[in-house]
């Protein structure tokens, strides 16, 4: 089957479950995204109710036309919604796929949530995709995500200079990751081997 078919998987473990969005989430996301430091190194900016059901219903048709595969995350251990991510820029042909638009609310930030989330992502783009390549990217300003990125294992490749506009006008510099295929196995063990959720990442 293609990637558009595999990929919008629900996928979960003992910490964490993701699957596809519906339009049946917008209440569910909404308690959690009407926090201002989630939105800082968007693209787009959510500070009212209208910006945010611009956003989900912007996510919602992105995941219909298969732009994007938008998971929403749910934090096992209180049964709530914690947040978002996202697969996109599917190349099947090239195996390659990005992992991002990755947000969290407050509740469910530094405590493993956003580890494990990656965890099931990169797991499932390898092992069931079969990509060989996954990339991610982020302000070159978002030191925290950076931080994030690299504690996950992967590897800092480079800035792409003034790659777009931000909200207020900015030209944001693009800083890409990536995992390879070859090295999965050993990003795999040390997620496995980290703070489960409740501490770290």
């Amino acid at each position: 089957m293609s990637w558009a078919e595999t990929a919008p998987s629900t996928l979960d473990n003992e910490f964490v479950r993701l699957r596809p969005i519906s339009p049946d989430d917008r209440d569910g996301l909404h308690a959690v995204a009407m926090d201002p430091h989630i939105w800082r190194y968007f693209v787009s900016l959510v500070e009212t109710d209208e910006d945010y059901h611009a956003w989900f219903d912007g996510s919602l048709a992105d995941h219909e036309a298969g732009r994007r595969v938008v998971f929403v995350i749910t934090d096992l251990a209180s049964g709530r919604i914690a947040g978002s991510m996202s697969y996109g820029n599917l190349a099947e042909t090239d195996a390659r796929i990005e992992i991002g638009w990755s947000w969290l609310g407050a509740d469910f930030r530094g405590r493993g949530v956003n580890r494990w989330a990656k965890y099931l992502l990169l797991e499932h783009a390898f092992e069931r995709l079969g990509a060989q390549r996954v990339e991610f990217k982020t302000d070159q300003l978002n030191e925290q995500a950076r931080r994030g990125l690299r504690n996950i294992g992967a590897v800092e490749e480079g800035t792409l200079r003034s790659f777009n506009y931000m909200p207020g006008g900015r030209r944001r510099d693009a800083v890409y990751y990536s995992v390879l295929r070859g090295e999965w196995p050993e990003v795999k063990r040390a997620l496995e081997a980290g703070p489960k959720v409740g501490a770290g990442t």
